[in-house]
C-alpha cells in the first residue's frame, strides 16, 4: 500500500536506475553513506526514494520524480556491504529537499495516489514492442530467453525493458515520468529504433534532449 503523503524518506540518486509500481531493483550497496541509510531503512518504514540525478555535480542536482520501493529483501555482508532488493510501490514527486545530518540526503516527498494494474495492450501494439525489442536485442549483441519473455504480462515487459535498456539519463526519466503503459511502450519502440539505427548504436548520441 502506497503510504499518504506527504512524508519524509532517503534518496538513493543513481543515474538509469528505475523502479516502477509492482517491480523489483536488486541494488549492491557499498558506499558508507548508502549503507548507514539501509540500515536507517531498516529500522524504520523500510522506504528508499530512488531518483535519477540531473547531473554530475556533487551533489547532483535530481529530478522531481522518482520511484518509491520498500526493502523486501535485504543482506548485510561480512565487510558491511549490503545486497538488497526494492519493490516498487509508486512514484514520488520531490517537494523540497529536506536539511538533515545523515550523509545521505532526505527530501519530503509527495506519493502518486496508488495506481490500478492497467490496462492491457493491443495486441498490435504489443507485437510491434517484441518485434523492436527483438531487433534491438540482435544490434546490441544481447542473448534472450524470447520464450520467457512471452510469457510475461504487458506491465512486466514493458517496465521490465525500461528498467534493463542502456538509454540516457533523459530518455530513462521520460519512460518513468510516462501517464501510463501504452504512452511507455511507445516511447520504449521509439528509443530502441532510434538508437539501432543512429552510428554506435546504445552508445551513440542521446535519444532525448
Amino acid at each position: 500500500m502506497l503510504p499518504r503523503g506527504p512524508l519524509p524518506i532517503p534518496v538513493f540518486p543513481l543515474a538509469g536506475a528505475l523502479l516502477f509500481p509492482r517491480a523489483h531493483l536488486p541494488l549492491h550497496i557499498f558506499e558508507p553513506r548508502y549503507r548507514a541509510m539501509v540500515r536507517d531503512a531498516l529500522a524504520g518504514e523500510r522506504l528508499i526514494g530512488m531518483v535519477q540525478p540531473r547531473d554530475q555535480r556533487e551533489p547532483p542536482a535530481l529530478f522531481e520524480m522518482g520511484g518509491l520501493g520498500r526493502i523486501a529483501s535485504a543482506d548485510e555482508l561480512d565487510d558491511g556491504r549490503w545486497n538488497i532488493v526494492l519493490e516498487g510501490i509508486g512514484r514520488y514527486r520531490i517537494a523540497r529537499e529536506l536539511k538533515v545530518e545523515t550523509l545521505y540526503r532526505q527530501v519530503e516527498a509527495e506519493p502518486e495516489e496508488a495506481q490500478e494494474e492497467p490496462e492491457p495492450l493491443g495486441i498490435a501494439h504489443r507485437a510491434e514492442l517484441e518485434r523492436e525489442a527483438r531487433r534491438y536485442a540482435d544490434a546490441l549483441g544481447y542473448a534472450v530467453d524470447w520464450g520467457e519473455i512471452n510469457r510475461l504480462d504487458d506491465e512486466m515487459l514493458v517496465n521490465g525493458i525500461a528498467q534493463i535498456a542502456p538509454f540516457d539519463v533523459g530518455s530513462k526519466q521520460a519512460l518513468l515520468e510516462a501517464p501510463d503503459i501504452a504512452v511507455r511502450c511507445d516511447l520504449l519502440v521509439q528509443f530502441m529504433q532510434f538508437q539501432r539505427m543512429v552510428p554506435g548504436g546504445a552508445e551513440g548520441p542521446e535519444t532525448l534532449q
